[in-house]
């Protein structure tokens, strides 16, 4: 059985201030614990799990038994699915893949569930890095975690000022802009720094004044703009394609 403050503890890592207090996160249902089993496990701090859970997967890592109800009360999800695992965070300050010349760059992306879906994208596309400006949502949050679909324990994450990074990279810098030449034409370099605005301001302007190269991706009907994360696949795509 959960003791109370046990409860407390996994509850309050639903929010940023604790996560960082703690330096633990939460990593919830059954394909993400098993992905985080595969790939991380050496940061497992505790696994919580319904018998279902446990009868079929047969994890080496030692299991705390719950019941469905015990796991309702400490899940982030509206449907909690038979396992919450607290985890450790890892030392994204050093979680940098020099040996890949291709950076994502995410400008105070602030929306959970999209920056979860842009670092999915990474992975499906082969992007090893990711670079978030300071203000940028919590990679750990458990909306982005859940997002990523197990992504984030295979992406490098690093949370960095953006103009410094960019400025120490001799590399061409893409930005998505309305207005921007559009990607269907442009030649674009498999080697570069492809920078992703704020949902709601786009890049801003200090970031502006680094880009080498403005793209957009056309618009043939009527609507105002693409949701970033949308708008980070099609880019991607392109980029990457044959």
């Amino acid at each position: 059985m959960l003791s109370k403050n046990r409860i407390k503890l996994i509850k309050s890592l639903h929010l940023k201030k604790f996560r960082d207090e703690s330096n633990l996160f939460l990593v919830e249902g059954e394909k993400m614990a098993l992905e985080l089993i595969r790939l991380k496990k050496e940061y497992i701090e505790q696994i919580y799990a319904t018998k279902e859970f446990i009868d079929l997967n047969k994890v080496e890592q030692e299991i705390e038994e719950i019941t469905e109800k015990e796991l309702a009360q400490i899940s982030t999800l509206k449907t909690p699915n038979k396992v919450l695992i607290v985890c450790k965070k890892w030392n994204l300050t050093e979680n940098i893949n020099s040996q890949n010349e291709f950076y994502l760059a995410l400008d105070e992306i602030q929306d959970p569930g999209n920056l979860g879906t842009i670092i999915r994208l990474a992975d499906w596309f082969g992007v090893k890095n990711i670079v978030c400006s300071k203000n940028t949502a919590d990679c750990f949050n458990p909306k982005v975690v859940q997002a990523t679909m197990g992504s984030i324990f295979r992406v490098n994450l690093i949370y960095q000022d953006l103009i410094s990074f960019i400025e120490t990279k001799k590399l061409p810098v893409y930005g998505a802009f309305l207005e921007g030449e559009s990607i269907y034409q442009k030649a674009l370099s498999p080697k570069g720094i492809l920078v992703l605005g704020n949902e709601g301001n786009g890049i801003s302007r200090e970031i502006e004044n680094l880009v080498s190269d403005k793209i957009t991706i056309p618009r043939f009907g009527e609507a105002e703009s693409l949701n970033v994360s949308v708008a980070t696949g099609i880019l991607l795509s392109e980029f990457f394609r044959a």
